[in-house]
């Protein structure tokens, strides 16, 4: 065999083994293969998607809701704004406008607060008129829009307890017991005297006769 066929012959195996050797490395290199998943971040629910600012979620909560659940409550009475997975520390002003069909947009209530060392955090308990609303969160270092939620508040209207009116109380009133009027004897009545009768005149002795002349007084017995 000739010089040349030999060295032909020797290089061919030592080619087929440098390309294994090759292919065995890049298999065992780091990071070949499917990558872990990172595991999801965040207080009630996880951050949302988004770049670093715009990356939290504002929810409306009734007021006896946990702050750590993740649900979006839009009918409440008494309620507050719960926002998490946010950045730290991070600075934020709402405002609620009423929103038609039963509002004119008008500004019925906003505040401002900083979030926590986690990016949570949320306001205390408030309501509003019976209607229609929609929030409007801005935080500092957003690169799109406010975050936004529309809900409606509707409060049972209370009724009121009848209040029982109270039975006026009477005194007894004492009986008074006229005051006797004194009893006054009958006046008699004098009976008039009668008017005497109209009587015979007195009947007028008879004048005595005349003596005789001379003669003797007659004898009356």
């Amino acid at each position: 065999m000739g010089s040349v066929a030999w060295r032909a012959k020797l290089i061919v195996p030592a080619g087929v083994a440098l390309a294994a050797t090759v292919l065995t490395l890049a298999l065992a290199a780091p990071g070949a293969g499917a990558q872990p998943v990172a595991p999801a971040h965040g207080h009630g629910g996880g951050k949302t998607s988004g770049p670093k600012g715009d990356n939290g979620t504002v929810k409306i909560h009734n007021s006896t809701t946990p702050v750590t659940d993740p649900r979006n409550e839009p009918h409440v009475c008494v309620f507050y704004l719960d926002g998490f997975g946010f950045d730290p520390a991070q600075s934020v002003s709402w405002q609620i406008e009423s929103w038609p069909p039963t509002g004119d947009r008008t500004v019925v209530a906003s505040g401002a607060l900083v979030l926590d060392s986690t990016g949570d955090g949320h306001t205390g308990d408030m309501t509003l008129q019976n209607g229609h609303y929609k929030l409007f969160w801005n935080f500092a270092g957003e690169h799109g829009f406010a975050k936004q939620k529309v809900f409606w508040v509707s409060c049972a209207t209370a009724t009121p307890t009848p209040t029982a009116t109270p039975t006026p109380t009477v005194s007894p009133t004492s009986t008074v017991s006229p005051t006797p009027t004194p009893s006054v004897p009958p006046t008699s009545t004098a009976s008039p005297s009668p008017s005497p009768s109209p009587s015979s005149p007195a009947p007028v002795p008879p004048a005595p006769a005349p003596a005789p002349v001379g003669g003797t007084l007659p004898v009356t017995g």
